[in-house]
């Protein structure tokens, strides 16, 4: 078990032995990691993880650093099972809310539909991008259960 902690460039992981490892920031491990922390989410009509059932690959999922910030843009492109399944609005709030509930250092998520792979795919990125709405979303407690339920731990 370690921990860690990201600083403007550079990262430092503390492990339980008190020994400490310094190093850069490198933006495709932290995609990588990125997508470990979202693989595992459940679609919310199936048992399947999002991975399992192709809505989310390590393709997927970019990372940047921003310019003169100690902060990350982090993209996800995901792709629903069908071009107009009624739940890729939720998805995307589970993406979101994993991220903003996992991630230690600062960051931006922007998350969007792959490009034609949905009927609606512009009004579910305003959607899905918009903090008003997502915030509105997880007052209604109904729906913050059933993303709970996506996000739980099944292992």
């Amino acid at each position: 078990m370690f921990s860690f902690l990201f600083f403007i460039n550079k990262f430092r992981m503390a492990f339980p032995q008190g020994e400490i490892v310094e190093g850069e920031v490198n933006c495709e491990e932290l995609a990588l990691d990125v997508f470990d922390l979202i693989k595992d989410i459940r679609d919310p009509e199936k048992v399947e993880t999002l991975e399992e059932l192709n809505v989310v690959s390590e393709e997927g999922v970019v990372v940047k650093k921003l310019n003169d910030k100690d902060c990350f843009l982090i993209t996800i492109n995901f792709t629903p099972t069908v071009p107009h399944c009624s739940l890729a609005t939720l998805i995307g709030l589970c993406l979101r809310v994993k991220l903003e509930r996992s991630l230690p250092y600062k960051h931006k998520v922007d998350i969007y539909i792959t490009k034609g792979t949905h009927s609606t795919e512009e009004e579910i990125n305003k959607q899905i991008n918009d903090k008003e709405r997502i915030a509105a979303a997880m007052e209604n407690p109904n729906l913050k259960e059933l993303v709970d339920s996506c996000l739980k731990d099944r292992s």
